[in-house]
Parts: structure tokens; sequence; C-alpha cells
């Protein structure tokens, strides 16, 4: 699969399928709380996109290695789970972290963005693995700049999760993003800043820095799609669209204050 730089128009509709993104998150973080399900967090996603005239990014998507296409809209993957989780009957407790990666398709583009919610009151240093991993993540939107090396986003990313005593997860990383889903390159999470390939800008990344409580190995479970710290450790996963320009990484899934129904 072929990098492509996009021109102002292409970034402009990834911006408008950004926004659909971060709506749905908006309504999402303002939604939970201890009690609800994860399904019923799909359930609010797949009515924000109706309302857009978006479709899911995620809906369908084909496993890999035997595992059935994705089904849901969005991913949810609590406490242990880092990506990919599918949303179902479970039931969020109090003190849980649950991640929700959300992708939206509008006219053509493709914008995906997770963040990693508390439910209720969580724990001190939950609380910190969160603060940490989003601030990974801005780190490395900062160093997707015209004329870096891709290894400087992943770089970012490791040289302050270790400094904070993070596991940082090797296995699974961002992507390239435009009309398709997963484009080149793969953004992993590690990096040498010197190495990769030469950031330019039109490019466009999902960057998703994936951060631990405890080790960096993981394993997917029996459904196919979920994967889990190996050591049972919580995890964190926070994921903006950018795109490449001089001045760092211009996010396209923009955060927006909770909706308030």
């Amino acid at each position: 699969m072929a990098m492509t730089i996009k021109n102002q128009d292409e970034i402009r509709k990834m911006g408008e399928a950004g926004q659909v993104v971060a709506l749905i998150h908006a309504r999402i973080e303002e939604a939970i709380a201890p009690g609800m399900t994860t399904g019923e967090l799909d359930d609010m996603a797949r009515e924000t996109l109706r309302e857009a005239g978006a479709i899911s990014s995620f809906l369908h998507y084909p496993g890999g290695h035997g595992a059935p296409p994705f089904p849901g809209h969005i991913c949810t993957s609590v406490n242990e789970e880092i990506v990919h989780g599918i949303p179902g009957k479970r039931r969020l407790r109090d003190g849980d972290v649950v991640s929700v990666d959300v992708g939206a398709i509008l006219a053509g583009y493709h914008g995906d963005s997770a963040w990693t919610y508390a439910v209720g009151r969580i724990p001190d240093d939950a609380a910190q693995l969160l603060r940490d991993t989003e601030e990974a993540l801005y780190r490395a939107v900062e160093a997707a700049t015209t004329g870096n090396r891709l290894g400087a986003v992943g770089h970012a990313v490791e040289s302050f999760a270790r400094r904070r005593g993070r596991g940082v997860v090797r296995e699974y990383g961002g992507h390239g993003i435009g009309r398709q889903m997963h484009e080149e390159p793969h953004v992993p999470n590690h990096g040498n800043p010197g190495r990769g390939v030469l950031l330019r800008s039109g490019l466009t990344l999902a960057i998703e820095p994936m951060l631990t409580a405890g080790g960096e190995h993981t394993k997917t479970l029996a459904d196919g799609w979920t994967v889990v710290t190996a050591d049972g450790s919580i995890a964190a996963h926070f994921e903006h669209t950018v795109a490449v320009s001089p001045q760092g990484g211009r996010v396209l899934t923009p955060r927006l204050a909770p909706v308030l129904e």
C-alpha cells in the first residue's frame, strides 16, 4: 500500500470526518457512568453516525487469523484491555477505565481517534497513567513536523513513557489514514528520531500511544480481536488523526466539550 500525500481539500474532508468522531467522543464522555454497558456506548455512536450521514470505519472490518469481521461501531477496551475490545453486555463499574476508539467515514474519508475515560472515581495511579498517555500523544503530535523522520514520532512516545516508568506496547501502533482506514506508513510507539520515512507536509497519520502500568507484552483473547496486557496490568490508549505540517501535527480530530443533552 503506497504512502499518499493529501492536498488541502482532502485534509479538509478528513477534518469533517474528524468532527463526527469528536462529536461521538463528546457524547460518550458526557454519558459514561458506572452501570452502563459498552453496548450502550456503541448504540450512542451508531446513532450519532446516522445523524451525521457517516458510517463506522470499524463495523465489519475484516479480521485476521480466522477472526470474524468486527461487530461493533466502536472499540471499547476496559482496564487490562488495550485495543479492539468488542462492545456488548459488559457493564462498566466504578473505578474502571475504558478506551473508546472511534472511526468515521464521511464523503469517502476517514477520521480516527481514541480516548481513555475514567468510570466514576478511579485510583490515583490509574488517573496518572491516563495523564501520562495523553501527554505522550501530544508530544508525538508535536514531533509530526515536516522534515522530521517518522522515528521522531515514536521516539517522542517512548522517551517520555520510559521516564514515567510506563510499559510501551510495541506490537501495535498507529498508521497512515485517508481514503483507507489503514494506509502506509505504520507508526510505531518507539523509534530512533533520525530514522524512518521523511515526513512531508500533507501526510496524514493516526498517532496512538498505548501505555501500560506494567509490561509491554500482549495477548489476544479468544474472540480474535481483544488485545490485553499479558501481565493483567491496566492500559491506556489515546489517539488523534493529524496532518503533518511545518508547525507539527495539525489535529483533525480535535476534542470537543462534552455534549449536554
